[in-house]
């Protein structure tokens, strides 16, 4: 039992260095909850609620493009009834109108470059282009 010390020390050791994220955090005064985009003024009301759009946008967005393209389909009935037309700009960017506040927040914090962008302008960009 003479190596009762160096035991306890190197858990000691051991459970600063598994735990040292936390700490650091905690001291850095950071939280592991993500950014808060932009949200419109003039909407009330999303094609689905927050949580479902946080958690599933880029699905919906797949399905609708899908939808849109391959079947010719392009009308969305909401949880709520109401029916949208399937298009990123015409229905998600008319109100999301800052990519910069609202989209790439989230993005850039969980370090995703998705590819709607390769087909889709900015609305921000027409603006300032004059298009």
């Amino acid at each position: 039992m003479r190596d009762k010390g160096l035991i306890f020390g190197g858990l000691g050791i051991f459970l600063v260095a598994v735990t040292f994220p936390v700490w650091y955090n905690v001291a850095a005064g950071t939280t592991n909850k993500g950014p808060e985009p932009k949200l419109p003024a003039a909407e009330k009301q999303c094609v689905a609620p927050t949580e479902t759009m946080r958690t599933s946008h880029m699905d919906m967005l797949i399905t609708w493009r899908d939808q849109v393209v391959r079947q010719n389909r392009r009308e969305y009935k909401a949880f709520n009834g109401a029916t949208y037309e399937m298009r990123l700009t015409g229905t998600c960017l008319k109100c999301h109108d800052n990519k910069a506040e609202f989209c790439d927040r989230c993005h850039n914090y969980a370090g995703v470059q998705p590819y709607c962008w390769e087909c889709h302008v900015d609305p921000a960009h027409l603006q300032r282009s004059g298009g």
